[in-house]
């Protein structure tokens, strides 16, 4: 009744492409907000079954906003590590260049390109070295995020199960007093016949 289907997209090993989600929700927040029991005799106090609706509602609002942001962290360092990855490539070039033009001025003064090239590799070992770093920030980041997101949905679904579980417990319930109300009103319904033969066969006695 509550089960919800999200749509498949192909899994990547690129960490930068968008991810297909892991689990399907069976239970919104606002079926829980919106479903309605029958009202029987002895039956769940109504006031605590919506006041627990209620609250699980929330706690479901408040877990999906928590996916919501950490996503959005983790696109936001999904992002910082594609501008470090061309900050990379573009250091990469510029070595490359320091070194064609080192080459070209090899003749005119081979001193001057040497100094060039060593100062244009130490600032790019640098600046390597601090990307690279920072590549590796980003990574435990990204992985610490998706973890985090894993347990929430883990919970989360632990949650939307047993509260399925007790939905299913009170249909059940409401389907056993049900059958029992009608079992207690068939012996009425038979005695009414009776009533009719012994009212026929005085008359005819009488006759």
């Amino acid at each position: 009744m509550f089960e919800r289907t999200q749509p498949k997209r192909p899994v990547t090993d690129d960490p930068v492409a968008p991810q297909p989600p892991e689990r399907v929700m069976r239970v919104g927040p606002l079926d829980l907000r919106q479903h309605r029991f029958r009202t029987v005799m002895r039956g769940y106090d109504k006031t605590e079954v919506v006041a627990l609706l209620t609250e699980a509602a929330d706690d479901y609002e408040q877990a999906l906003r928590e996916i919501d942001r950490m996503r959005s962290d983790l696109q936001r360092m999904e992002g910082l590590l594609a501008e470090h990855r061309e900050r990379e490539a573009n250091l990469r070039n510029t070595l490359l260049t320091a070194q064609r033009l080192a080459d070209e001025v090899k003749d005119a003064a081979q001193n001057e390109a040497k100094l060039i090239v060593r100062e244009a590799q130490g600032r790019a070992d640098l600046l390597l070295q601090k990307a690279q770093l920072r590549l590796e920030e980003v990574d435990r980041d990204i992985n610490e995020l998706k973890l985090r997101r894993r347990d929430t949905e883990g919970s989360l679904e632990a949650t939307i199960q047993a509260l399925y579980r007790a939905l299913e417990f009170v249909r059940d319930q409401d389907q056993q007093r049900a059958d029992e109300k009608v079992l207690l009103h068939r012996p009425r319904q038979a005695e009414a016949p009776r009533a009719d033969v012994r009212g026929d066969e005085q008359r005819k006695a009488g006759s």
